[in-house]
């Protein structure tokens, strides 16, 4: 009896010093830049500065840990009360570190990074462009997190974005599309996330795969691209008709035009957790196009 119990005593304080291993080790997420960000537990405050790095958070359940936001993040409806800490060109670091964050989640490309981790806060910088980068992002913020199932909440968009793609008749895949993301003639590439959803929908984009993702598009590119449909966020469309050559285009004199409103253009060009919505819409337009 008595070396049984000694059995049992030593198994016990194995799994003890095993256990104590572990939350020593705690947690290590390797970021966009190759940086390994090392936490002694999953984050408690975080403070995201990127709307779809906001949206993936609280889509993997976690809302409820955000202390603070940048000033564009506006869903769900929950993170708008939250303190406002500037945006990824310009981070309000004061107001950032007044929150005391476990972690701040933002964009390779910020400003921020270096001022940030200089003053000893830990930053993971995530730059989601493509699907690909999308679905990354979900599982390392589901491993920053400890939420299991990130994976099976990737399935679930991606299932969407499938069936939107499905509920379109073959036709669309003649319809030549421009797309412009932003003001400036900032259009989106066969490279992008939204080039990419364009392609899984089925429709063929006008700009050439070697101009990049997100290229700045001359205005006589598109004329001379003459395309069937023209998609852009009612931000940017004052003033289109009257860019040289543009009322001739075949998707101006036929109005095939598709203007989102700034709530879809959120939904559409952020790579994240609405990616399945973004299709809904995009298809929507499409379909409103008359194919058969």
């Amino acid at each position: 009896m008595k070396h049984a119990w000694t059995r049992r005593g030593l198994c016990a304080l194995g799994a003890l010093l095993c256990a104590g291993a572990l939350h020593a080790a705690g947690l290590q997420v390797t970021d966009d830049r190759g940086v390994t960000v090392s936490l002694a537990q999953s984050p408690q405050r975080i403070v995201s500065l990127l709307p779809s790095l906001t949206e993936t958070v609280c889509e993997l359940g976690q809302c409820h840990r955000l202390v603070g936001v940048d000033r564009y993040s506006n869903h769900p409806a929950s993170v708008r009360k939250l303190p406002q800490t500037g945006g990824g060109i310009d981070p309000n670091i004061e107001a950032i570190v007044a929150l005391r964050p476990d972690v701040v989640l933002m964009a390779a490309s910020s400003r921020g990074v270096q001022r940030l981790e200089s003053l000893g806060l830990k930053v993971l910088a995530m730059e989601p462009k493509s699907s690909a980068d999308a679905k990354r992002v979900m599982g390392k913020l589901g491993q920053l997190l400890e939420v299991p199932d990130a994976e099976r909440i990737w399935r679930a968009i991606d299932a969407g974005v499938m069936a939107a793609a499905q509920s379109l008749p073959a036709s669309a895949r003649s319809l030549r599309v421009y797309y412009e993301v932003s003001t400036g003639g900032y259009a989106a590439g066969t490279q992008s996330f939204i080039g990419e959803m364009m392609a899984r929908l089925g429709v063929q984009n006008i700009v050439r795969p070697e101009l990049g993702p997100f290229p700045r598009i001359n205005p006589e590119y598109v004329v001379r691209e003459n395309p069937d449909l023209i998609m852009i966020g009612s931000r940017n469309v004052q003033g289109m008709e009257t860019r040289p050559g543009w009322r001739g285009m075949r998707a101006l004199r036929e109005q095939r035009v598709c203007v989102f409103t700034p709530e879809e253009s959120d939904v559409l060009v952020r790579p994240g957790p609405r990616m399945a919505e973004a299709a809904r819409i995009m298809a929507r337009c499409i379909a409103a196009q008359g194919l058969r």
